[in-house]
């Protein structure tokens, strides 16, 4: 190749071992971009005339299309235009500029990747300049397919499917093409983020469709509308489509890290997602399956989010409502009644003399109906209790937003304290804090960090302060009290 590499086949022991079938990774993501884009983008660059590459192209992308067609035009000496919208993160332009140095200008129109593709169609019509499409072109396509050529050649032995990442289809297109021409017998799944199906929208519909709103999680396969050769390839070849939700594809970046010790970007762990989701819906046993990692290009503040949502993605954890009653002793009552699971997040503020509202994540075993088990063993013991895990408003926000002042809490005081993370820790320090002053603020959150970090406001009358001091250094626990604190005093006080 001239600038193309062929890329590994690696297996996934650990996730091997744990679906009972060997799973396989095609690790797009080692490509000099970091993506399979510059198969297709070089490909249709070197089917150009001279002519064509005198004029130069034109491209509008956000994302690995732009850095492919930079790298390209650089190895090809031809002169690129690459339409960016304004908001593209500055580490993806800076990015672009550096694989395509003098060949490239990069110009920024637009607040979404629509404008920008309206102002390069129109440079297109103005300069004369050929389109390099990011997927629906049977040069790109082709050139995506080679993809599948190395995966035939690198495992000639028993594969008995292949999941393909979806967004418009120009990867999908071109293995599905291959795979069922040279080996019929093995299955093309496509996968799909399940708010940006734009593929499985097009097959309901039996045409191409527009989706009116689509996710932008999973940016690099974030399309509305499937591409026109795109559809019409792949739906003679794709066995079929499977969507994955957020949470899937953060646990499957986790996946991809814990075999491979790389982090794909969410398009890149997308197709992984779907072999997971499809092993689980069909009781996979005994198969050889592969999934294609297509690309690493993730903004590195991106990885708190992703980490924050693997576990629920794993289904380990759940997320919880569950009102308690308002009195000292009701927290640690509570951590009796669900037993010896390891608590994840716990939060809450106090509201009233009766009732406390607090927000808890559990770990939970995603193997049979341990949740159901769960919620019905918490109603038994008369907790009233409403399941968040799926409720994206409270794990995109409102764990995040419980406390706010509580005038009624009167004498608190509050204390941040440190201790060593092991299963039971939080139990074990709600067991020495004892009962005898009310909590009436409480934040945690297990990180997986050495040290559990918890927030507590307790109610201390002005005659106990000196007691609750000797009391708190005696617990042998790290701590510090933070009643002075600005941020306390202008948000929660």
């Amino acid at each position: 190749y001239d600038v193309a590499q062929e890329s590994p086949i690696d297996p996934a022991p650990l996730l091997s071992q744990r679906s009972g079938n060997t799973v396989l990774l095609k690790r797009e993501d080692l490509q000099p971009v970091f993506s399979f884009k510059l198969r297709g983008a070089y490909n249709k660059m070197y089917q150009l005339s001279e002519a064509e590459r005198k004029k130069g192209v034109i491209t509008a992308s956000a994302g690995n299309h732009a850095q492919g067609v930079a790298l390209a035009a650089a190895k090809m000496g031809i002169k690129a235009t690459i339409v960016m919208p304004r908001t593209t993160p500055q580490i993806k332009v800076d990015a672009v500029k550096r694989h395509g140095g003098k060949q490239v200008k990069v110009v920024l129109f637009g607040d979404a990747y629509d404008e920008a593709s309206a102002h390069a169609q129109q440079l297109v019509a103005d300069q004369g300049l050929s389109y390099v499409h990011p997927y629906d072109d049977p040069d790109v396509i082709a050139g995506q397919g080679t993809v599948a050529m190395e995966i035939l050649r690198q495992h000639p032995g028993p594969l008995d499917a292949i999941f393909v990442p979806v967004g418009g289809g120009g990867l999908c297109a071109g293995v599905a093409a291959y795979i069922k021409y040279v080996r019929p017998e093995i299955k093309v799944i496509a996968v799909e983020p399940q708010d940006a199906a734009c593929f499985k929208a097009a097959l309901d519909a039996g045409r191409r469709v527009t989706l009116p709103h689509v996710g932008i999680f999973a940016d690099g396969a974030a399309v509305a509308q499937v591409g026109k050769e795109t559809f019409r390839v792949m739906k003679q070849t794709v066995d079929s489509v499977v969507t994955v939700t957020t949470d899937e594809m953060c646990a499957a970046i986790k996946d991809i890290f814990d075999d491979t010790r790389s982090i794909a970007e969410p398009a890149g762990a997308l197709a992984l997602a779907g072999l997971k989701k499809y092993v689980e819906q069909h009781k996979l046993k005994g198969k050889t399956l592969l999934a294609i990692d297509s690309g690493a290009n993730t903004n590195f503040d991106r990885l708190r989010y992703i980490s924050e949502r693997t576990e629920i993605g794993e289904k380990r954890e759940a997320v919880l409502a569950v009102t308690i009653p308002e009195k000292p002793g009701s927290f640690k009552t509570f951590c009796r009644a669900i037993g010896k699971r390891n608590i994840t997040e716990f939060n809450y503020r106090y509201a009233d003399d009766n009732d406390a509202q607090i927000f808890v994540g559990l770990q939970v075993s995603p193997e049979g109906n341990d949740l159901r088990d769960l919620l019905r063993q918490l109603k038994r013991k008369k907790y009233p209790v409403v399941d968040m895990t799926d409720n994206e408003m409270a794990k995109l926000h409102v764990r995040y937003m419980v406390g706010g002042r509580a005038p009624q809490a009167a004498n608190e005081v509050l204390y941040r304290f440190e201790f060593p993370e092991r299963p039971g820790a939080l139990m074990t320090f709600l067991t020495t804090l004892g009962e005898r002053w009310n909590i009436s603020m409480f934040h945690y959150r297990n990180h997986g960090a050495a040290y559990g970090r918890v927030l507590v406001g307790l109610q201390i009358p002005d005659k106990e302060r000196k007691e609750i001091e000797n009391y708190l250094r005696e617990l042998n626990y790290s701590f510090k009290e933070e009643t002075d604190n600005d941020a306390y005093q202008l948000f929660l006080s």
